[in-house]
């Protein structure tokens, strides 16, 4: 290896990789979608959440999806000959986390047990779920780095320099 890292070129038609994030966030958001509308509530209306196997199964594919769109983020970013891989994997997947801050916001105007509470309520409302937004990007940012990481591995282990 050289000692002087290359130059990464622009990326392809001008696309920035900041852009990667909001694309990348989308589908494992839209899994776990349904499932975040029961557990807010269950938790926020004081309803009981019942459906742990479902959520179980909800978490598999939340998983499989973050792996399958870091993967191909992060194959992207390979293909043009950009290094620099690692955060890129993590946020790509992690991004999902900002998606559910938004939509608890969402939530937060929407529902009509919040109208008319005071300011500390909803100050503690957004304090809990920023965390539990802050948890999410951690867990799907993991699991979206450590299967690029994998793959990463698995493709340049395949190489034969003779």
């Amino acid at each position: 290896t050289n000692q002087i890292p290359r130059q990464i070129p622009s990326p392809p038609f001008g696309i920035p990789k900041a852009s990667y994030l909001l694309v990348a966030g989308i589908l494992p958001f839209g899994v776990v979608f349904m499932e975040l509308v029961f557990i807010l509530n269950s938790i926020w209306q004081n309803q009981v959440y019942y459906m742990f196997g479902f959520l179980f199964l909800v978490f598999i594919i939340l998983s499989l999806t973050c792996a399958e769109m870091s993967i191909v983020f992060t194959y992207l970013v390979l293909s043009n000959e950009d290094y620099k891989w690692w955060w890129q994997a993590f946020m790509t997947s992690g991004s999902s986390g900002i998606y559910v801050f938004l939509y608890s916001l969402y939530y937060l105007m929407t529902q009509p047990g919040f109208k008319g509470i005071n300011v500390v309520s909803i100050l503690m409302y957004v304090g809990y779920m920023g965390l539990i937004s802050i948890a999410f990007f951690l867990m799907t940012g993991f699991i979206g780095f450590f299967s690029s990481f994998l793959f990463v591995r698995k493709i340049y282990g395949a190489i034969r320099v003779d």
